[in-house]
């Protein structure tokens, strides 16, 4: 607004200036209502003894905690990619060819992903994008 540059908002292509200063305003003062609310909140919480922040402090801060879990669960998901493609390659050889047919034959037979979920095909894409590195 402030360079003088005409724009359309394409949720609301009849608005003006006036219009837009307005719901800017608007904007800004709901910003500032939810700014205090969540401050509010947490005096509130801290009051009532609930524990606020990373349990870990500064250690998190400094990456080290993170580093091991990080390793560790590229290792995870590296065994699982072992153990997982051998069985995307039979189900290919027996005929599918789709992501979305490797994905459905994976959860037919109940195998899981790294995190325990269902196949996608783009969960499928995904594994095999990384075994090709």
């Amino acid at each position: 607004m402030e360079s003088g540059v005409e724009f359309v908002a394409a949720d609301m292509p009849m608005a003006n200036r006036l219009t837009v200063h307005v719901l800017a305003a608007v904007a800004e003062h709901e910003r500032e209502m939810i700014s205090q609310r969540t401050t509010a909140a947490l005096a509130a919480a801290k009051v009532r003894g609930v524990k606020l922040g990373n349990p870990n402090g500064a250690r998190a801060l400094r990456g080290l905690g993170n580093a091991h879990a990080i390793v560790g669960a590229k290792a995870k998901a590296d065994a699982h990619m072992t153990r997982v493609v051998p069985v995307i390659e039979t189900i290919r050889g027996e005929g599918a060819t789709s992501l979305r047919g490797i994905a459905e034959e994976l959860n037919r037979q109940g195998i899981l992903t790294a995190r325990g979920g269902r196949w996608y095909a783009t969960t499928v894409k995904n594994l095999l994008d990384r075994a090709a590195r």
